[in-house]
């Protein structure tokens, strides 16, 4: 029997992969009159973005428009025009369209008032379900069929493999971290074969090996570095430096405060082999009253003691004093309060890409057009964490998937336009839905 979405007489675009970016692309079709089937992996949708407001939601962050962008890097300039047309304002009011209320926390990221990432789920999933979008639960993609037509696509499912044939399909697959939740990056190899340009995945915000003692690893794993500044240099020379928290782990540092530099880390790591990560364990004293403070006289007290009481090391920043300081240096106050100022660590590797909270890497904004669509394949537009973009947790990477599911989902019914004569709606498509 044909598959539903051979069924109808409408345009029909087959939509692939049910997170943000997935479900933003449906919708925009959906509002527009196209027929709209969307497939996933997975037994239901938003895995991981259920998963990731599990702590609490951060949905963008209210930070100025020109600051923001910036937080995509190299990619910034391809980021932008879909952060202009969908940004963090327009990401908020279209949540209160579903009934889910926002606010800005201290830190600027953007919360439901909630907390939770569920209800605006659910609302969504039911304005998807009453404009018409089909979902196809179970159903993992496995490329084009045999002649290699882009309108034919191959899925695996509980039933066996089927052939969908679709005017337009758009690719929202997710990156290659977290494959229990479905972000496996398998698509990449399909993409590569059809020649559509594509960087290797590689980890992003993520953490690094450091090569701890056995001493200082059963000591202090699983211990937080609270009160720190960490800075690095990266390939160009630029400095790059942060203050926040991290925490020590059985292999290495992962954290907030490592995720925010991990690009510039993981990027010397590939050039050079290792990455050198500097920690400031005094941020808030100047470098001669740190150097003074140490110096005093300490009587009959220890080291340690002394360290506690005049500059507040205590804990497992003693302890990576004792771990990365050479005893004879310890035991000189200059050297001592350098190290305390300014503390080398050096990371050998980044944590696998499954350990990884998102990935870099993907489809190359050259192989696409401003709509998002292939130049090798016209009619298959790409979306989300596949696209080669990086950025730190902050409501970044959220804010960019679901703009550029915008951005695809327009883009195919403007093509379909050209494609099928798809009649111009009354509203404009792309006002919000």
């Amino acid at each position: 029997m044909p598959h539903p979405a051979s069924r109808t007489s409408s345009p029909s675009v087959a939509v692939i992969g049910g997170g943000p970016a997935g479900l933003m692309a449906a919708e925009q079709l959906a509002a527009n009159g196209v027929h709209v089937d969307l497939y996933d992996a997975m037994p239901s949708v938003g895995r991981k973005f259920l998963l990731a407001g599990k702590g609490g939601m951060n949905l963008t962050h209210g930070e100025s428009f020109d600051a923001f962008v910036a937080r995509y890097g190299k990619r910034a300039m391809y980021v932008a025009p879909m952060l202009q047309d969908f940004g963090a304002d327009a990401l908020r009011s279209w949540a209160k369209e579903l009934g889910i209320d926002t606010f800005i926390g201290s830190s600027g990221r953007v919360f439901p008032t909630d907390m939770k990432a569920a209800p605006l789920l659910r609302a969504w999933l039911k304005r998807l379900r009453d404009s018409g979008v089909q979902f196809h639960m179970r159903h993992r993609w496995l490329g084009w069929n045999d002649q290699q037509d882009q309108h034919a696509l191959r899925f695996a499912t509980p039933d066996g493999s089927i052939e969908v044939r679709a005017d337009a399909a758009i690719l929202a697959l997710g990156g290659g971290s977290w494959a229990r939740l479905g972000s496996d990056g398998a698509w990449l190899p399909l993409l590569i074969e059809r020649g559509i340009d594509s960087a290797p995945l590689r980890p992003a915000n993520c953490g690094f090996d450091v090569n701890w003692s056995e001493h200082f690893r059963e000591r202090f794993a699983g211990q937080p570095l609270k009160a720190v500044t960490a800075s690095c240099v990266d390939g160009d020379g630029i400095a790059h430096k942060r203050q926040g928290e991290c925490v020590i782990t059985d292999s290495g540092i992962e954290g907030g405060l490592i995720y925010a530099l991990s690009a510039f880390l993981r990027d010397r790591i590939e050039a050079d082999g290792s990455a050198t990560l500097t920690l400031d364990m005094a941020p808030g004293k100047a470098a001669e009253r740190v150097t003074a403070e140490v110096s005093h006289p300490r009587g009959a007290r220890s080291m340690a003691s002394h360290l506690q009481s005049k500059v507040g090391i205590a804990g497992v920043k003693a302890g990576l004093l004792r771990e990365m300081v050479a005893k004879e240096d310890y035991a000189d106050t200059q050297k001592l309060a350098a190290a305390i100022k300014s503390l080398p660590l050096t990371l050998t590797a980044p944590r696998p890409l499954d350990e990884a909270i998102s990935s870099a890497g993907g489809v190359r904004f050259e192989a696409l057009d401003q709509s998002l669509m292939s130049h090798k394949l016209p009619g298959i537009f790409c979306a989300g964490e596949m696209l080669d973009w990086e950025a730190p947790t902050g409501g970044y990477l959220l804010t960019a998937c679901f703009a550029s599911g915008r951005t695809a989902g327009l883009g195919a019914l403007n093509w379909l336009r050209t494609q099928t004569g798809l009649p111009t709606p009354d509203r404009d498509p792309t006002a919000l839905s």
